[in-house]
């Protein structure tokens, strides 16, 4: 078993039923829920648009391998109405990104883990310090507390109620 923490968002449909979904197939195909941080609203990334992003990070407990875990989450995107375009930031129903796997760290050229921007990215650091602020990123040896306080994206990031 190995713990993995993901990060779900989406800004286009119904923002909350849709991770609630995505959380729903994920324990029907991914592994065992463990436990949800809150939502959070938050600005688009790398491009704008008239609706913000939900985030939430998700944790389970899987025997799947990294790279099983990444077809399953890409079919549970695909069936929640995730259309792949060429350009990479763009408005989307879900997103499902694997941040961490255990401690392990993975490059191939399907998959990167830990998640190669997470350090850049408020909109991950502030739902993954609220369940996991002391966790040391595998790679870059610091807490994500750590990381969440010396960010550099200023972007707001503001609890969803």
């Amino acid at each position: 078993m190995t713990r993995v923490y993901f990060l779900l968002g989406g800004n286009i449909g119904n923002r909350e039923e849709l991770l609630a979904e995505a959380i729903r197939k994920m324990t029907n195909h991914v592994g065992k829920f463990i436990k949800a941080s809150s939502l959070y609203e938050t600005e688009p990334w790398g491009f704008s648009h008239e609706q913000n992003f939900l985030n939430q990070v998700v944790v389970f407990d899987s025997e799947f391998s990294a790279l099983d875990i990444l077809d399953k989450t890409q079919a549970i995107e695909k069936e929640l109405g995730r259309v792949r375009k060429k350009t990479q930031y763009c408005e989307r129903t879900i997103d499902i990104d694997i941040l961490f796997f255990g401690n392990e760290q993975i490059e191939n050229e399907r998959l990167s883990i830990p998640h190669p921007k997470i350090q850049e990215r408020s909109f991950a650091l502030h739902p993954l310090a609220e369940l996991i602020p002391n966790f040391k990123h595998p790679v870059l040896k610091t807490s994500i507390q750590m990381l969440k306080d010396e960010c550099p994206d200023k972007l707001k990031v503001i609890k969803f109620s």
